[in-house]
């Protein structure tokens, strides 16, 4: 990439703060940071027609292909809610099953819209520093082949392709439908998730600069932003419930409107997490005690009795926490739920 900061020092463009630069490989994308990113594309069992005893075995299992990655990834797992295109071409071997194609058709024609959800898992790996990496080498067996930091990114990106393609594995035995994004419908994807408009994406014959190639659309901020010339508003989760049930959010995907529904996780490693989880637990456990109790206890020597309920319930909360990471019966990481929408 060029370093343009000598001639426009200010990044006042929509492509300067998007992160792509590069397809290195089959739906591979480099990254601005240096980081890999690939995308898959899934869809899931019908919640319609599921138990939820099924659905928790299914959770389950999805938790075990994803909890071994470990700080240093991100994950990005978005459902796409769009209008539905014109209802397809079909051809059948007999009448019957023609005559019920057409009433179908009929069904769909006498509504005014129809919309569908499209689902998209996208990986970003971004490898360690130079420094780091040279650390490992002198105290792991298997060290990466070569040297310098061009073996090691090589070996970087050999083992992020392995890993994506092991989980694609796993995710293909418990869904319907799981498949790689080639370079086109990458590009595609990356299009529509920056742009208001909606068409297929060809890869160049140089498929460089990304951000700039990506981009037909402005972008203003503020209390009203908006993208082209469409207004965009975003909702997030800030609270999550104490219990909660599998397809607690389906309803989102019965609401006749267009919206990207896109949950972030970064993983950490166990003992990142465990630093993490740590840190909180002393913060709300110093919480528990006011000031005047702890004056009390120390003037009279006698542990006071008045606590915060809510400070050490969030203590309890985390030593639990603790206990799952422990038991590696799950990973911890940052979630963020962000819905959004525009007019149309």
């Amino acid at each position: 990439m060029l370093y343009l900061r000598e001639y426009r020092p200010k990044a006042d463009r929509l492509f300067d703060h998007l992160p792509w630069v590069a397809l290195i490989g089959p739906g591979l994308i480099l990254n601005k940071d240096g980081s890999f990113q690939k995308t898959l594309a899934f869809r899931g069992p019908d919640l319609a027609s599921s138990t939820d005893a099924g659905l928790v075995a299914t959770r389950a299992q999805l938790n075990n292909a994803l909890r071994r990655l470990g700080s240093r990834w991100c994950l990005h797992i978005e459902a796409l809610r769009a209008a539905s295109q014109d209802y397809p071409a079909s051809q059948f071997p007999d009448l019957v099953s023609d005559l019920v194609d057409e009433e179908r058709r009929e069904a769909f024609e006498g509504h005014e819209r129809h919309f569908e959800s499209r689902y998209f898992l996208t990986f970003t790996y971004l490898p360690p520093e130079e420094a780091v990496s040279t650390a490992e080498s002198l105290l792991l067996e298997n060290a990466p082949s070569g040297r310098g930091a061009a073996g090691m990114y090589r070996a970087a990106l050999s083992d992020f392709l392995s890993t994506v393609r092991q989980i694609a594995d796993i995710l293909t035995a418990i869904m319907p439908e799981v498949h790689e994004l080639s370079d086109d419908e990458t590009l595609t994807y990356l299009h529509g998730c920056i742009s208001t408009k909606r068409h297929y994406v060809k890869a160049p014959e140089t498929p460089a600069y990304l951000d700039a190639f990506l981009t037909d659309d402005d972008f203003q901020g503020g209390l009203l932003p908006r993208l082209g010339g469409s207004y965009v508003r975003t909702i997030s989760v800030r609270a999550y419930p104490a219990t909660s049930s599998p397809g607690l959010l389906d309803r989102l995907n019965e609401l006749g409107i267009s919206y990207r529904w896109v949950c972030r996780f970064l993983p950490l490693d166990k003992e990142d997490a465990r630093k993490a989880v740590t840190t909180v637990r002393k913060r709300w456990f110093a919480k528990r005690k006011g000031i005047m109790a702890l004056l009390k206890e120390a003037i009279t020597r006698e542990p006071s009795v008045l606590e915060d309920p809510h400070a050490a319930a969030k203590s309890m909360d985390a030593d639990a926490a603790l206990a799952i990471l422990g038991g590696d019966y799950a990973s911890i990481g940052y979630f963020t739920p962000t819905v959004t929408l525009m007019d149309t």
